[in-house]
């Protein structure tokens, strides 16, 4: 499915300041410290993501029951270069059925094998986390588990906004972005090679602005670890899950989920603003705002702004007036859920509520929103 353009979105707006002044009031302040607003036309090297390989006869059996994902059937000697041989988009569940890891994988051909290999991109400070993980379930299955020296390979972003897909060189390894709309190419190059694309270079910082701003979590960081069902991180939205596949590990709870439950919490995109200035209609990153995101513990909770009540949701993270927040869709959006009534009235206000030891508390209101893709059949 390729992307459609996103010039009918909101223009974005970014931040990523620190101030270290407390207060119980968080209003506009300027900086010049905040990432820039993302260029339609771009590419990023994304230092935050690490690289293991797989190689050997037994590295698709087992990764066939270790993912969420369906591995394409056609062995990677079909492929007549490796830019074809796609890769995609899936997760590592618990036993439990909850979220260990968000990974990229990406088929290779291997000299060593006539199987070809694998490569698993994921959160670089869970990357040796999850090389154990593949070793403990390895068994005495017939295969090698390396992690990838740092400029081994790396790991880039690339996007236009204007384009269904991204023209370049055709031989890299990869693939296209599928998690959201226009999210571009995901490109795996040897040591310090750059994309050959158009649009300029910017920091990996510039790219996460652009991922909340499109409701795409990434990384242990930004997910629930360990607690959240893949669909309350909107895995099952992205592409990440083939609810048609085989046994696989936490297969009983995501498919019992996906027929019979009701996903009642989601990851989506927040926007900040002061407790004195007018609630946002739409969501737009500015550099110029800053709350102290930054100083915002992971998990504070969300709560009405005046209504008493049940937590509404968890902040997991930000930079500037943006970020976001695992969100009780009843409460916090206007989504009705099967067999729940909506609780959610138009001008419902909420807010994010936090104290260091002997500072004075902070408070700021936040307000979700439904990306139009969490609406569309995958």
């Amino acid at each position: 499915m390729k992307p459609p353009s996103l010039s009918r979105l909101s223009p974005y707006i970014c931040t990523t300041c620190r101030r270290n002044t407390p207060s119980s009031t968080r209003n506009l302040t300027t900086t010049t410290k905040n990432p820039p607003t993302p260029p339609p036309t771009a590419y990023a090297r994304l230092p935050s993501r690490r690289l293991i390989s797989l190689t050997g006869p037994d590295s698709t059996r087992f990764l066939q029951g270790a993912i969420t994902a369906n591995i394409a059937p056609t062995p990677i000697s079909m492929f007549t270069s490796v830019s074809q041989a796609p890769g995609f988009y899936t997760a590592f569940l618990n036993p439990a059925g909850r979220v260990m890891y968000d990974v990229f994988v990406y088929p290779f051909a291997d000299p060593g094998t006539e199987d070809g290999g694998w490569l698993i991109e994921v959160d670089a400070k869970e990357v040796e986390g999850l090389a154990k993980h593949v070793k403990r379930y390895k068994l005495r299955s017939q295969f090698k588990v390396r992690v990838l020296e740092e400029g081994e390979k790396g790991v880039w972003a690339a996007w236009d906004e204007g384009a269904d897909s991204l023209e370049g060189k055709r031989d890299w390894m990869g693939c296209e972005d599928e998690r959201a709309p226009g999210m571009g190419r995901r490109l795996i190059l040897p040591g310090d090679q750059r994309p050959e694309v158009d649009g300029e270079e910017v920091h990996e910082d510039v790219y996460r602005v652009r991922r909340y701003l499109k409701g795409v979590a990434e990384g242990q960081g930004e997910l629930v670890y360990t607690s959240a069902l893949p669909q309350e991180s909107n895995i099952d939205y992205m592409g990440g899950i083939d609810y048609r596949k085989g046994c696989y590990v936490g297969q009983e709870l995501t498919i019992r989920t996906h027929h019979m439950g009701v996903v009642r919490k989601r990851i989506l995109p927040v926007m900040l603003y002061g407790i004195d200035e007018p609630m946002p209609t739409s969501l737009e990153y500015d550099p110029t705002k800053e709350y102290g995101v930054e100083r915002i513990p992971r998990d504070t909770g969300i709560a009405p702004w005046e209504k008493r009540g049940r937590s509404a949701g968890k902040f997991l993270t930000g930079v500037g007036n943006i970020g976001l927040g695992l969100c009780r869709l009843a409460m916090m959006t206007d989504v009705r859920l099967q067999g729940e009534a909506g609780k959610y009235e138009e001008g419902d206000e909420f807010k994010l509520e936090w104290q260091f030891e002997e500072l004075k508390p902070e408070k700021v209101k936040v307000k979700a929103f439904v990306p139009s893709w969490h609406l569309q059949e995958k």
